[in-house]
């Protein structure tokens, strides 16, 4: 007896690293990526180009019969060096931008949406309208997948302004999109029910310290490469001289500068991502 007694706190122990590793250990999905299919697929991003850090896993989703849909919360409106553009005539320029890389990736033009807020004022828009917003798209697509700026892990993660912005609203829209009491005039009067969003895709753009998934877009590399190029009011020399019509020096560039970007993993092309699955309260844990 006093073998088993003083057995048990070891046990015990044992029993609890293995129930902490678990939790631990990074999620993945039931089936890999690359062979889903019938899947709704919404990414929220704050900007017309924010998607493109996913472009080639959008572009494998599309074909392989999933739905995608890319949800844009500002207009792009600000984001210009050149001194000749107005407000309206940049968030014109990115609508067409955003359309054009959005039909090499196979996406059709009206599953693009656009909420448009201000660029570089995210922060200070009504948040409780904003969330709102979000959450009658979501109940209206009602997505398999959310495609989002990842928020953090553990931690507060740093972005910059609207990015940081777009990843707490994409996270907080997911929460209350499954309370049928929140929001509940979207239930009541507009004959829409609440949702859960099963699986998450959080991306970053320079700190990839909490991926946990890498999706091989080996086929879609030139998807990516010439939907990227479109962004010409944000990359190279349209950003402090746009023009409508770039040079074929111009769109090489933009082109090479895309490929280059494309980061590899045992010799494959992927784009990372930090996946998370279950309730959306868990999505820092």
């Amino acid at each position: 007896m006093k073998l088993l007694l003083s057995g048990a706190p070891v046990l015990l122990t044992v029993c609890l690293v293995c129930l902490s590793s678990a939790q631990m250990a990074p999620q993945k999905p039931e089936v890999p990526v690359e062979k889903w299919t019938g899947k709704t697929v919404v990414l929220i991003g704050a900007h017309a180009d924010d998607d493109a850090l996913s472009h080639g896993t959008l572009a494998l989703l599309q074909a392989h019969g999933n739905q995608v849909y890319v949800i844009t919360l500002t207009t792009g409106n600000v984001g210009t060096q050149d001194p000749k553009l107005s407000r309206l005539q940049l968030a014109e320029i990115r609508r067409q931008e955003e359309l054009a890389a959005l039909k090499d990736l196979g996406i059709p033009g009206d599953h693009y949406i656009n909420l448009g807020y201000d660029d570089g004022l995210l922060e200070f828009e009504d948040r409780k309208a904003v969330i709102e917003n979000l959450v009658r798209w979501i109940r209206k697509l009602r997505p398999d997948v959310l495609f989002a700026w990842d928020p953090g892990k553990v931690y507060q993660r740093w972005h910059k302004s609207d990015h940081r912005a777009a990843a707490y609203l994409s996270a907080d829209a997911a929460r209350a999109a499954m309370w049928r009491l929140l929001f509940e005039g979207q239930i009541t009067q507009e004959g829409l029910k609440e949702w859960m969003i099963p699986e998450y895709m959080f991306y970053n753009d320079y700190d990839f310290q909490d991926e946990n998934l890498w999706v091989d877009i080996t086929g879609f590399v030139d998807q990516r490469v010439n939907a990227g190029a479109h962004y010409i009011s944000q990359y190279g020399p349209g950003w402090k001289n746009y023009t409508p019509n770039p040079t074929e020096e111009q769109v090489k560039e933009m082109k090479a500068r895309v490929r280059d970007n494309i980061r590899t993993r045992d010799g494959k092309p992927v784009e990372g991502f930090r996946y998370y699955r279950g309730l959306p309260d868990a999505i820092g844990k």
